[in-house]
């Protein structure tokens, strides 16, 4: 596995593989890297090359948030990603991705999304979020690109700033890696007491509990919410939010739909901030 820094070390390795025929896929992280990335890095490996790329983005953190204790740990990281075969490691500094420093910072934003369910408790992290994705796409030109279903909203974004800005890329969606007892595998589950990760499975399970009376028949969705908020909170959980909405497009639930949904979640539970997701209904 190669490990490149620079704009012009990514780019010339990215054209010889392009020249030899051979498709590129990016897996974009922030490090800190667990079994749900190595899926994601083999997924994107299926038939090509895979760059992962790992920059802790500072423009997505809202000031008091964890940009600074951000786990950081380039070493594991490679290590993980050379035996999961990935083909380049791509770990730029800040200057290498935002050349002009932060301030008067060109930005690309997706308005409306970006606004609801996690963008209403953490109002600049999206721009943040399309700006640097954006820029590696750009810094890559990749022909396909890899994001997780877990992060459902985040996935959605990007799939509209893609189609809107007319990049040329394939979104391809990764599945959710879980733990053995439902958890959603996280960098930021390590925030966790030992206390606090017997408690986190019950955000999954309450997902599952509403996803379950949606597909049967249930659709007073804001009862559902209520419901399921109250239940996370006497679990020991600070919810932001639990939603449903229409799948693909986050839209607002129709009761007579028989199409799919998705039931989202943002929790905290001690210091660490947990989000999940279920989708339920045709095809799910």
């Amino acid at each position: 596995m190669q490990t490149v820094t620079t704009k012009a070390q990514l780019r010339a390795q990215v054209r010889r593989w392009r020249g030899a025929g051979e498709k590129v896929t990016l897996v974009p992280t922030m490090g800190a890297l667990h079994k749900a990335h190595v899926d994601l890095a083999r997924l994107a490996g299926a038939d090509g090359r895979v760059i992962v790329s790992i920059f802790v983005n500072p423009t997505q953190f809202a000031p008091g948030e964890d940009f600074e204790r951000y786990p950081r740990d380039l070493d594991a990281d490679a290590k993980l990603l050379r035996e999961a075969g990935v083909d380049l490691l791509f770990a730029p500094g800040q200057e290498e991705v935002y050349p002009r420093g932060l301030d008067d910072l060109t930005r690309v934003e997706v308005p409306g999304l970006s606004a609801e369910l996690c963008g209403m408790h953490r109002p600049t992290h999206f721009a943040g979020v399309t700006s640097v994705v954006a820029r590696l796409l750009l810094l890559t030109l990749p022909d396909a690109v890899v994001f997780g279903r877990k992060d459902y909203q985040q996935l959605v974004i990007l799939r509209r700033m893609t189609e809107d800005l007319h990049i040329p890329v394939e979104v391809i969606e990764g599945p959710i890696t879980r733990e053995k007892d439902g958890l959603a595998m996280s960098s930021r589950n390590r925030y966790l007491t030992e206390a606090e990760r017997r408690t986190a499975p019950a955000l999954h399970a309450e997902l599952r509990r509403c996803a379950a009376r949606i597909e049967a028949g249930e659709r007073d969705f804001p009862g559902l919410e209520e419901e399921a908020s109250a239940r996370l909170a006497e679990a020991g959980f600070a919810p932001d939010y639990v939603a449903v909405r229409r799948a693909g497009d986050l839209g607002p639930p129709a009761a007579s739909s028989t199409g799919e949904w998705v039931v989202l979640a943002a929790a905290w539970l001690g210091s660490a901030r947990l989000i999940d997701n279920v989708v339920c209904g045709a095809g799910s």
